[in-house]
């Protein structure tokens, strides 16, 4: 058995298509099917039922695809170790970052890293932020940024910057040019973001400092994006809880306008992994976030 051979699996496993695989890998098809037939007929165990046009995972294929994953992470780990052995002339960083972060905060960031340090590849996977602490806890990203809050045990956490969130709508809409109190937000309707975003987390915190029953908001839309939502809110009597970074060219374009009602600021927050060592382009991407950048970096107590 091969490193190869369960990266092939792996990839498989995470798309249930062969050709899908084989595109990601830049395989043919008919060597990604190799050698899974390689294993299956080595081992005696069929990993995958075909379904339709895609496949699933046995159940032995599902206890192969953990153990799977972990050599493979095992192994990536080994290979850095080298890698930081030669400085940062070569290697790789993997960053994950909640929507937010990722589109307005975090690129200016790595650019900056990418061009003082050539030979690292960096790759930046965008989610939520529950996906994005999902990602470093796997250790799919070595670190990453989330708009908020967690209490995993396995992350640290501190802060480097500050966002605000802001009441967006249409120009014509009732509210727009007033004092909004507590009873109109109640009272109004809704596009938000998704459940599972910093964004979506911090408005309702805010509502609920307010005294406001969140549980009773009149949601009408859930949009993936916040460019999505402030789309929506542009369109409609509607408004959208997001970011003021996100808001501002349908802002000076005209087609939103900021409510008058301030909410209070939240938190940007690296994560890390608490028993994971950071390699030397990770350490010095993080030591490249000075206080200027940041503002206040403090780490969270626990």
């Amino acid at each position: 058995m091969t490193l190869e051979q369960l990266r092939i699996f792996v990839f498989v496993a995470e798309r249930a298509h062969m050709t899908r695989a084989a595109e990601a890998l830049g395989l043919t098809q008919s060597a990604v099917s190799a050698a899974v037939a390689t294993l299956e007929a080595r081992f005696q165990v069929k990993l995958f039922d075909r379904v339709g046009r895609g496949l699933v995972l046995t159940e032995a294929g599902r206890v192969f695809l953990a153990e799977a994953a972990a050599v493979l992470l095992r192994a990536k780990a080994a290979e850095q170790s080298l890698v930081d052995l030669a400085g940062l002339k070569r290697g790789e960083l993997s960053v994950a970052a909640s929507q937010t972060v990722s589109t307005y905060w975090a690129p200016g960031r790595l650019a900056r890293f990418a061009r003082a340090h050539p030979g690292i590849r960096v790759t930046l996977m965008t989610g939520n932020s529950a996906e994005t602490v999902q990602a470093v806890v796997e250790g799919r990203a070595e670190f990453g940024f989330i708009e908020g809050a967690t209490d995993h045990p396995a992350l640290l956490r501190r802060e480097v910057a500050q966002d605000r969130i802001g009441l967006y709508a249409a120009p014509t809409h009732g509210l727009a040019g007033r004092r909004v109190d507590a009873a109109q937000l109640q009272a109004a309707r809704w596009v938000l973001r998704e459940t599972g975003s910093g964004t979506r987390a911090h408005f309702e915190r805010c509502l609920a400092d307010l005294g406001i029953d969140v549980g009773a908001l009149k949601v009408v839309l859930e949009m993936p994006s916040n460019e999505a939502a402030l789309s929506a809110a542009a369109d409609s009597d509607l408004i959208a809880a997001v970011s003021e970074l996100a808001a501002a060219p349908l802002v000076a374009s005209g087609r939103l306008v900021r409510l008058a009602r301030d909410l209070e600021p939240r938190r940007f927050d690296l994560i890390t992994h608490k028993e994971r060592r950071a390699s030397a382009a990770s350490q010095a991407f993080l030591e490249a976030l000075t206080v200027e950048d940041a503002g206040s970096i403090r780490d969270e107590p626990r």
